[in-house]
């Protein structure tokens, strides 16, 4: 299967969405609700994540049946919960029933042959990243159809973060979607990658009118990544950032410089200025993930607060599509 065009009628996120974990553990009535919101504020896309919450693929369904326009984007289905036959079929059935709505991200932390370790749980190892994941798109191309097939077929995005990885984005699915990564990785996925593949980058932002609590929110953040993923630190080396970056910063945790290049924190203005550097940099789509001093608390006021940012990039983008 050759790379998927990036212009059409399925799939496209707008130029500014959400990206949230926080649907994991909320109530179906609650994600309704929430989703039905976000729509009217005017976000092109929702991102969710996947961890061992609400499932990818019923979690879509829920995000998709409670809205009417917007892109619902998997950010990631991980290939290592579901084998190819059952994610084809549920692409399917997603693309079929709710036409040019849907987009998938896949991916999955695998490094090398190693286990993912999730609260004790060991999720199992499947090999080496591009290699894997190129195997699981063939299979996925090869399931036989045995009802609705959707035309256009949905989108597909890889989370993609190193130069094989964004390759195989580039040539097998309609682009990327990176996480946990600062502006110049951005600008190094569209070296990568070419003009022509789709490149819609996480940004983890902090609206917080305590500076102190702020970065300390951003550091927490940026400090589960450092120590839990490898692959995270992998790419971040590639870089230029290194050990001091990653453990020597206050307390034994990330630097400042670190921390500064991963979470925006600020007003409106100043995360909108970190939005644009990105699409500078390259990118097609920005979706931004509000941080909490509480973790469990509901970004739901911050999304009301960022959505001006969302609408003023679909009017920009309009604007500059009508001028002669």
């Amino acid at each position: 299967m050759m790379a998927q065009e990036k212009q059409g009628s399925s799939g496209k996120p707008g130029r500014v969405g959400i990206w949230t974990f926080a649907f994991e553990g909320w109530p179906a009535a609650r994600v309704r609700e929430a989703a039905a919101e976000i729509e009217e504020l005017g976000y092109g896309a929702i991102w969710f994540g996947e961890a061992f919450g609400r499932d990818s693929v019923g979690q879509a369904w829920l995000l998709l049946s409670a809205t009417r326009r917007i892109t619902v984007a998997a950010g990631i289905a991980n290939i290592a919960f579901r084998n190819p036959i059952a994610m084809a079929t549920a692409e399917r059935a997603l693309g079929e029933a709710f036409p040019g709505r849907y987009l998938l991200g896949l991916g999955g932390h695998r490094v090398d042959d190693r286990p993912m370790q999730v609260d004790g749980y060991a999720v199992p190892a499947m090999g080496r990243p591009v290699a894997t994941m190129r195997a699981y798109l063939d299979a996925m191309d090869a399931v036989p159809a045995h009802g609705p097939v959707p035309d256009p077929a949905p989108r597909r995005v890889l989370a993609a973060l190193g130069p094989r990885m964004l390759e195989l984005a580039a040539e097998r699915a309609w682009g990327a979607h990176p996480y946990f990564v600062p502006v110049e990785h951005t600008a190094r996925a569209r070296r990568i990658m070419g003009p022509d593949a789709f490149l819609g980058v996480e940004q983890a932002v902090v609206l917080d009118g305590d500076p102190d609590r702020a970065r300390m929110t951003a550091r927490a953040h940026v400090a589960g990544y450092t120590d839990l993923a490898p692959h995270q630190r992998a790419n971040l080396e590639r870089l230029g950032f290194g050990e001091d970056d990653f453990f020597g910063g206050p307390g034994g945790g990330p630097s400042d410089r670190l921390v500064d290049a991963i979470v925006v924190r600020g007003d409106l203005e100043a995360i909108d200025k970190r939005v644009q550097e990105h699409f500078a940099a390259g990118a097609d789509h920005v979706c931004l993930q509000v941080l909490t001093a509480d973790p469990a608390a509901s970004p739901m006021e911050q999304w009301r607060e960022l959505a001006p940012l969302a609408a003023d990039r679909s009017r920009k983008k309009a604007a500059a599509s009508s001028t002669p």
